[in-house]
């Protein structure tokens, strides 16, 4: 039984803080289906009657709501159900199905490795209700509280529709109770493995390809005194293009003797403000790295961050705009 705790622990637990987040926002809709094992579970007050089940089904489908950042939450309503024995030390002396139900709360976290899909963990709190039949002449469970927690990953199909992969553990926080009799079954824990679809409704459309910038004519280039730097989205890594813009920017600012540089960033509207700023500032201070790396003095530039609060193109909340995700390079 103790092993079963520092499982259902451990998997709540695992919510690793360093991968970067990849933002669902808005409402969604998923639904999963797959496999359950409902282990062995002791008969109390009975010292040696246990319930043993085979491999069974379950099934859940959730509603939810991404804040943006990698963060969600959802409510989920969930089934189980499979074929159980009940034994005596070595003797069978009954068979049934057991079937489990009951809402759960579950908060999540979204992540982006990079590699085109996004593993998300999660832990929910609610209720549960497990019904007996067959097993012992059948019984009716009592409500008792539960606990799960969540590992998958979610392959986008397009902007909206993504399939997902998750593995589950639900267990309940104590005994199962029966009405009409005495017995109840020790700390019920379900493992389960699904496969399933998520449709958000508020997927941002595909962002257009960011427009490359036109840096001066070679014969004009000390005319050039703001030089912008695109980004991909929710990154603040240099791209190829973003490195030979900054090298225009600093060869400038050497040919035009400029006193000071402003480096200012930028970030679209999806994510949270607080997010948004975070992430402007991390594209400026890249941008302020690479031009002390080409040789401008650190003392020569000054770096800002306005987060979302200053767009190229205007657009709604949650809405990729390529444009938007930009530092601004300024020679004084």
């Amino acid at each position: 039984m103790q092993l079963r705790k520092i499982l259902l622990a451990a998997t709540l637990l695992a919510l690793p803080a360093t991968l970067q987040a990849q933002p669902v926002t808005g409402a969604y809709v998923g639904a999963g289906v797959g496999i359950n094992k409902l282990f062995d579970m002791n008969v109390s007050p009975s010292v040696n009657g246990k319930v043993t089940s085979d491999i069974g089904l379950a099934a859940l489908a959730s509603v939810g709501y991404g804040f943006g950042g990698g963060l969600r939450a959802e409510l989920e309503g969930n089934f189980r159900t499979q074929s159980t024995k009940l034994k005596a030390g070595n003797a069978n002396i009954g068979s049934g199905t057991a079937r489990s139900f009951g809402p759960m709360v579950n908060v999540l976290y979204d992540m982006d490795i990079g590699a085109g899909v996004y593993p998300y963990v999660g832990a929910g709190v609610g209720a549960q209700w497990m019904n007996l039949s067959g097993t012992g002449g059948g019984a009716d469970g009592k409500v008792a509280p539960a606990a799960q927690g969540i590992l998958g990953l979610a392959l986008p199909i397009d902007q909206n529709l993504s399939v997902t992969a998750e593995a589950r553990v639900l267990g309940y926080l104590g005994d199962a109770k029966f009405s009409g009799n005495g017995n109840s079954l020790r700390d019920p824990l379900n493992a389960s493995a699904l496969i399933g679809l998520r449709y958000a409704f508020g997927a941002a459309p595909a962002a257009a390809p960011a427009p490359a910038p036109v840096p001066a004519p070679a014969a004009k280039a000390e005319e050039a005194r703001t030089y912008l730097v695109f980004f991909d989205w929710d990154k603040a890594d240099l791209t190829a293009r973003a490195r030979q813009i900054i090298a225009d920017a600093a060869g400038a600012s050497q040919r035009l003797a400029v006193t000071r540089i402003e480096v200012a960033g930028h970030a679209d509207k999806t994510g949270t403000a607080a997010y948004n700023q975070a992430l402007s500032m991390k594209r400026a201070q890249a941008v302020s790295a690479e031009l002390v790396r080409l040789g401008v003095k650190q003392s020569a530039i000054s770096v800002s961050a306005f987060g979302d609060s200053k767009p190229m193109v205007p657009t709604a909340a949650g809405v990729r705009e390529a444009q938007n995700r930009r530092v601004e390079i300024v020679l004084k």
